[in-house]
């Protein structure tokens, strides 16, 4: 039996004993008779299947007496895309975990935005992830702390707090007790540092983990197709933009590239400037998201790739992803602005709302200069004075009163369906508009958008005299089916191979 009884033990160790890099994230491997955990991909001796146990996330294993593996760094992965998938109470609760939320507002504040009292989400997470809300936020500072010690010179104080630690001393323990290892040890055998600009105040640079392949540049280019002035800036190989953090402002750059080996962990470096340290996990955590770095591409390659229609797509762009979002509210807005208008006009307007009403920052990127205004600040607009049509102005400022007000909360903490409700009964807000910010917003995998005029011009020219597409087949990977299908609008989109009959 595994901590948690729903894992299954023989495939797991299938899993083990060929090294699948596939199941990195998905679940761990604990051996009795070292008191390690691993990842299933570890290059070490297969452990016999009677000194094997597995759990679904690092902290199971952590509370269980095992620490972290030194060689293989299991803790090192992306999450399990299963949390997505799902969408599970248990999955919500694992992205504002990871969020730093726990930190910020205790338990409490996590089951409150869930919609469960504390007792039952605590008996709920230790059943599905094998340990509690508390055991879960302490795994995920403990990896935070590992990569800032590991890759940055920051001061071991700074990054204790950076990593969410409310002392030094609960630092050091928790360092000890997981991996094996002081601070300064695993600062000695650190792989590598941060570049000179990761030493400047306030600077981190980190390696964000991704599953392969990642169709890093595709990503590039529709994120600078949307680019809003003042917030985001893209460049070749880059894209940076401004973050509204629980403490403070922050910034990051991401360096984006094809990671072309499938079915492993590659790594997206993102240089962070943050004006609280404390911000640390939640930034990379919102550009996780962003990233949409959980994504399991080789599930949805094979499905997808079956299909005549998508096929020479997908083999054209492997490891495509759906761009996610750092901060919900300002990705439901910025949809509204775009209702029936052209990328360029939505993104001309959202630029007046920037320079108009966003809040100005300091940031070592130029062309960064405000965040995106708050749902606040755009709630006690008069919608008359907005660069838009009087009814999406009305749309607007009252999706931005239900946002500031909490009647729609969109930090993928409430069930998936509770949102759309919302949502749709917001004047002005259709299912078009519900259902794309449930795919970047909430990072909902299934989504298909069967009134967009685009992918209705795409579907028409790629079935031609063939038979009709059939989305249903492209279930639960929809939302991946509807970007490879915009993909082929995009400047420079690689040529697929001919169409299969």
């Amino acid at each position: 039996m595994t901590p948690t009884g729903h894992l299954d033990t023989e495939a797991c160790y299938r899993a083990v004993k060929s090294r699948d890099r596939r199941f990195d994230g998905v679940f761990y491997t604990a051996v009795r008779t070292t008191g390690i955990y691993c990842r299933p991909s570890c290059p070490a001796r297969t452990p016999a299947s009677a000194n094997v146990s597995f759990h679904p996330t690092a902290a199971s294993a952590q509370s269980a007496g095992y620490r972290a593996c030194k060689r293989c760094l299991p803790d090192a992965t992306p999450g399990s895309p299963e949390w997505d998938v799902a969408a599970d109470v248990a999955g919500r609760a694992m992205r504002l975990i990871a969020d730093g939320l726990v930190d910020r507002e205790g338990v409490g504040g996590l089951a409150q935005r869930v919609g469960y009292t504390p007792r039952h989400l605590g008996r709920l997470l230790s059943q599905e992830l094998g340990a509690a809300p508390l055991a879960l936020a302490r795994a995920r500072r403990a990896q935070t702390a590992r990569v800032l010690v590991e890759t940055t010179d920051l001061p071991i104080t700074d990054v204790a707090f950076a990593a969410g630690f409310a002392s030094v001393r609960q630092f050091n323990e928790t360092v000890r007790e997981v991996y094996d290892a002081s601070p300064s040890e695993l600062r000695g055998r650190g792989r590598s540092r941060a570049p000179a600009a990761a030493r400047t105040p306030g600077a981190v640079t980190m390696r964000l983990a991704v599953r392969t392949p990642f169709a890093g540049r595709r990503l590039l280019d529709f994120l600078a197709f949307h680019v809003v002035p003042g917030v985001e800036v893209a460049e070749p190989g880059r894209y940076a933009r401004t973050l509204d953090l629980p403490h403070g402002p922050g910034t990051v750059r991401l360096h984006l590239a094809d990671l072309p080996v499938g079915g492993g962990t590659g790594f997206v470096v993102a240089d962070f400037w943050l004006d609280d340290l404390r911000d640390t996990a939640a930034a990379s955590e919102r550009v996780r998201r962003l990233l949409d770095a959980d994504c399991d591409p080789t599930a949805v390659d094979a499905q997808l790739g079956a299909d005549p229609l998508l096929g020479p797509l997908v083999r054209a762009t492997p490891g495509l992803r759906v761009p996610g979002q750092v901060d919900g509210a300002e990705t439901a807005v910025r949809t509204v602005i775009g209702q029936q208008v052209s990328v360029a006009g939505a993104r001309t307007v959202a630029g007046r709302l920037v320079a108009d009403h966003g809040r100005p920052v300091d940031s070592p990127v130029p062309g960064l200069t405000h965040l995106f205004p708050a749902p606040a600040t755009l709630a006690v607009l008069d919608p008359a004075s907005l660069p838009m049509p009087r009814a999406r102005g009305r749309a607007l400022v009252g999706l931005a009163t239900a946002l500031a007000v909490g009647s729609v909360v969109l930090d993928r903490g409430p069930d998936r369906d509770d949102v759309r409700r919302a949502l749709l009964a917001l004047p002005g807000i259709g299912p078009w508009t519900a259902d794309y910010v449930a795919m970047r917003a909430l990072g909902h995998p299934d989504v298909f958008l069967p009134t967009d005029l685009a992918i209705r011009r795409v579907l028409a020219d790629l079935s031609g005299s063939g038979p009709e597409p059939d989305p249903e087949r492209w279930r639960p990977w929809r939302s991946y089916a509807l970007m490879h299908l915009w993909n082929t609008l995009m400047p420079d989109t690689p040529a697929p191979a001919a169409k299969e009959n």
